[in-house]
């Protein structure tokens, strides 16, 4: 039976367990506190820096329609914005029934055009399309499509 009542332990008993048990004090508690408050804060700033670059993307677009005119070719109309000095380039793909690529296009919008600029392309296909896809616009130092 264990006894309800235990000795009290003495600081040299107390450092015997604490050497045993490899236990240290509570020297090291601030310390990683002052890390994970760091890390935190770090965390914090680059995910507002993220929000903020991300929600606003130098150039913007949207399909606005698509008319498969024959078996292969299909006319795309899409809608790009931004900024007049910014030269942009939007990967238009036209797909089969299965979903495979039949056709592509990469459509270039000069940098002297209007901000907001309506573009209308006929893209070649290889067999007979069901829809077309904007995969997105970029800008020259842009890695992927917005």
């Amino acid at each position: 039976m264990t006894d309800p009542h235990p000795a009290v332990r003495t600081d040299s008993a107390q450092a015997a367990l604490d050497a045993r048990y490899g236990r240290t004090g509570r020297r090291r508690r601030p310390l990683v506190l002052a890390v994970i408050g760091t890390l935190v804060l770090v965390g914090l700033v680059w995910l507002l820096w993220v929000a903020f670059v991300q929600s606003n993307p130098p150039v913007s677009s949207r399909l606005l329609g698509f008319q498969i005119t024959s078996q292969t070719s299909a006319n795309v109309t899409i809608q790009v914005d931004r900024s007049k000095s910014v030269e942009a380039a939007c990967r238009l793909q036209a797909k089969a029934a299965d979903f495979s690529i039949v056709g592509e296009i990469t459509v270039m919008v000069p940098a002297d055009s209007p901000r907001q600029q309506t573009v209308t392309s006929t893209l070649t296909t290889q067999r007979a399309a069901t829809s077309v896809v904007l995969v997105g616009c970029t800008t020259a130092d842009a890695h992927r499509p917005n």
